[in-house]
């Protein structure tokens, strides 16, 4: 069974994580969701999200992609957070997927993931590193990292997810009942 990963730090942005959890889930795909601390995380618009769990609880838990929700507040706790960083080296030491969207493609640049690859993020957030190759796509993939522009991008950025772990029938399927057009 697909497992993922979704940390939610105080001052994320509710959008993105609800978006994420929400088509992952409606896809079949296990989602975990866990604070970098117990107890609820208010969000960037003030919205409370509970979180299932902790991320301490769940570190030595396998996982095939760990998906970072923006907001800028949200991105700057997971930059600061060690064990995201360690989590976040060790599922690209094992080849696994690692996905960011609006302001946490900064959180992988930091940790020097983004290097010599193509990325996207909110724009001004990834600006003056030019270790980076910038785009200015909705969703970015480069090997094992999926990047995205921001809450606008939310569901294109889901739907990526689900095509890259359950394949396009499957995208397919949960955006129809999205009924987008």
């Amino acid at each position: 069974m697909t497992t993922v990963l979704v940390p939610l730090a105080q001052g994320c942005e509710e959008l993105e994580a609800v978006t994420i959890i929400d088509l992952l889930r409606r896809a079949g795909v296990t989602v975990v969701v866990a604070g970098l601390e117990a107890g609820p995380v208010t969000a960037s618009r003030g919205v409370v999200l509970l979180p299932e769990t902790t991320l301490d609880a769940v570190l030595d838990q396998d996982f095939d992609l760990v998906v970072l929700p923006g907001g800028l507040g949200g991105a700057e706790r997971l930059e600061a957070d060690r064990r995201i960083t360690a989590l976040l080296r060790r599922m690209t030491e094992q080849g696994r997927y690692v996905a960011a969207i609006c302001a946490a493609p900064r959180v992988l640049a930091k940790a020097g993931l983004l290097n010599d690859r193509e990325a996207t993020a909110y724009p001004g957030i990834l600006d003056g590193r030019a270790e980076i190759q910038l785009s200015s796509a909705a969703v970015v993939r480069d090997g094992t990292f999926i990047t995205s522009r921001g809450p606008g991008t939310a569901l294109d950025f889901s739907l990526t997810l689900i095509e890259l772990l359950c394949g396009r029938t499957q995208r397919d399927a949960v955006e129809a009942a999205l009924q987008r057009s």
